[in-house]
């Protein structure tokens, strides 16, 4: 079937209205009626080139809600009617020791990204800035009714990248966990980390989005331009979750990190940074990734949400207004993730 979505034609060109072609439905496969999908800043990246070429024409969206309108005759998880979501990958090998243990995002032959992939068929995957969907059912999250749907859209991205550390890393009572950003990652962690029981802390630039922080759920805002912000910390934190996709000085934010204390990536930084050995050894500091979540790791992310109420805090938009969203996140201008109406791609 064709149907309407907004495309990037060629790297760092904007994006514009065309119509792609969505693959009959087969038998473990579900059509998905698209309602909104958000503006990561992975798109942005991809339409960008900042990570390497690309499969032009691109239609961006990997944080998808929408509603099923034709299910496989295998389909058994999810119904006609049914509330859904898919994130930033759909499909794997699902036969590797990775995705046996429900870590399908680290696939050993590779995870099948929802856009700028490959898919089983060959044909290079297309995402959610669209108004419909094939997905392998496998792959697609059930969203909870008490979630909104626009709200709920990020979370299939923010929700689960940042969701994933602070479970894997035991973020609860007794422990002291900080955020470095808060934009759309970072207020997610921030939500998160309060519902689960931490005490929390924002480590951001300025001060000027510390009224913010404080009602998502932050006990303590600082600025790292402050360099006494770096001394009256120093060995306070379990964990550090670093939202942001700029260099940091990583050796400053080992310095927070208390014995066996963790700093975990989730930002995509552009390029590599340097460690000091002594610091790691000397506190016994830990110093980690993590990338989204498992299928099984995002529904209980979802349910984890739904009931503690937790939504992205979104500004909603109409197809057209995204390439002027896209200059807006690069201006840090959004609080904090906006999310396209695919209603006004019909």
């Amino acid at each position: 079937m064709l149907v309407n979505a907004y495309a990037a034609p060629s790297v760092g060109e904007p994006l514009v209205p065309t119509t792609i072609e969505r693959r009959a439905v087969g038998t473990n496969d579900v059509l998905i009626a698209i309602q909104y999908a958000g503006v990561c800043h992975s798109d942005i990246h991809t339409v960008n080139g900042d990570w390497g070429p690309q499969p032009f024409p691109v239609v961006p969206g990997h944080e998808i809600v929408g509603t099923v309108v034709e299910a496989g005759t295998g389909v058994t998880r999810h119904r006609v009617g049914d509330r859904v979501g898919v994130g930033c990958m759909v499909g794997s090998c699902g036969s590797c020791a990775n995705c046996l243990a429900g870590e399908e995002q680290h696939c050993r032959t590779g995870m099948v990204p929802t856009y700028a992939g490959t898919d089983r068929d060959g044909s290079t995957t297309q995402g959610g800035y669209s108004t419909h969907v094939v997905v392998d059912a496998d792959y697609v999250l059930s969203v909870p009714q008490s979630l909104d749907p626009a709200a709920a859209a990020p979370l299939l991205c923010a929700g689960i990248t940042t969701y994933a550390p602070l479970r894997r890393w035991g973020a609860g009572p007794g422990k002291r966990v900080a955020v470095v950003g808060l934009g759309g990652l970072g207020h997610m962690a921030v939500k998160i980390a309060h519902a689960l029981g931490a005490e929390v802390t924002v480590l951001s630039q300025s001060l000027k989005k510390q009224e913010d922080g404080l009602r998502l759920g932050a006990d303590h805002y600082y600025a790292t331009s402050d360099p006494e912000t770096f001394s009256l910390l120093a060995g306070r934190f379990d964990l550090i979750v670093n939202t942001v996709s700029a260099d940091l000085d990583i050796d400053a934010y080992l310095g927070l990190l208390t014995l066996d204390g963790t700093l975990a990536n989730v930002g995509a930084a552009p390029g590599p940074f340097t460690v000091s050995g002594f610091l790691l050894g000397s506190g016994r500091r830990n110093l980690t990734g993590s990338m989204i979540g498992g299928i099984a790791l995002t529904q209980e992310m979802l349910d984890f949400c739904a009931e503690h109420r937790i939504g992205s805090e979104i500004e909603v938009i109409s197809a057209d207004q995204v390439n002027e969203a896209y200059a807006r996140v690069l201006a840090s201008d959004v609080r904090y993730r906006f999310v396209i109406d695919t209603a006004t791609l019909a």
